[in-house]
């Protein structure tokens, strides 16, 4: 399928590895122009040319910390008028909430909940002045099904999704949508950092572990993903706003 989107420029944050490389991928695939970032300048720069050498389209690396205000001007100072914006983020780390400081709480609030609204805030305008807008939010199925350990993640995201609930219905008409992506246990390093090494398995067996209680079997691609996100910024997508999209092999036990 022709996404309609050869031509567009396109943000993908955290984008040098994992779920937001998937999706960088996959819009250079479709033809989209795109800005990359990272934390690891040469990571980074690798990814950029290994995306581009594959799709022959434009990738720019921006390595930058996208929670402080100069991160997101490096960003966007490279590009200014995005089409797209992917919005993704590392989450805190598993952890006791009893263990939870204000500073943890305050910093995993900025990376899931503020700093996508910031970027929202700084591109949507555009975007309706030029009749064209795909803003997708990678969250996590725990904004529906909240983990032990995560409960700082599941609430700065759950917080992003109730927020921006009221945001997306008043740019619909100026064909800007805005959703997210709710990603199950994916084959990414996010979860091989959940492995405990004094519980007595390896990492493989606690990888196995965790894609058994999966009713898929098996752990997510984020090739796949990607895909999914690739359509949610397509021409063809312009009626579907506001919605959460499950991607987890059947993880989450609940209704359709």
């Amino acid at each position: 399928m022709d996404l309609g989107i050869r031509g567009r420029k396109a943000i993908v944050c955290a984008s040098s590895r994992g779920l937001g490389r998937g999706c960088a991928e996959a819009l250079a695939e479709a033809g989209v122009d795109i800005v990359i970032n990272g934390l690891d300048e040469t990571r980074l720069k690798q990814t950029a040319q290994e995306i581009s050498d594959k799709w022959s389209v434009t990738v720019t690396p921006v390595a930058a910390d996208l929670a402080s205000p100069d991160g997101q001007a490096a960003l966007l100072s490279a590009c200014p008028d995005p089409d797209i914006l992917i919005n993704n983020n590392g989450g805190p780390p598993f952890r006791d909430f009893r263990e939870l400081d204000r500073a943890d709480m305050l910093a995993g609030v900025t990376m899931n909940m503020i700093t996508p609204i910031e970027l929202i805030q700084a591109v949507i305008d555009g975007m309706t002045e030029r009749g064209f807008g795909r803003i997708v939010n990678i969250t996590s199925i725990s904004v529906k099904m909240p983990l032990t350990g995560l409960d700082l993640s599941s609430g700065a995201r759950a917080g992003l999704t109730a927020f921006l609930a009221g945001i997306c219905r008043p740019v619909a008409n100026r064909n800007v949508t805005i959703n997210n992506i709710l990603p199950g246990v994916f084959n990414t390093d996010r979860i091989r950092g959940g492995h405990d090494a004094s519980s007595g398995k390896s990492i493989e067996e606690f990888v196995a572990e965790r894609a058994a209680n999966v009713p898929a079997k098996r752990l997510g691609d984020p090739a796949e993903f990607g895909k999914l996100c690739a359509f949610l910024t397509s021409e063809h997508a312009g009626y579907i706003t506001g919605q959460n999209f499950l991607i987890d092999g059947g993880l989450f036990n609940g209704a359709f």
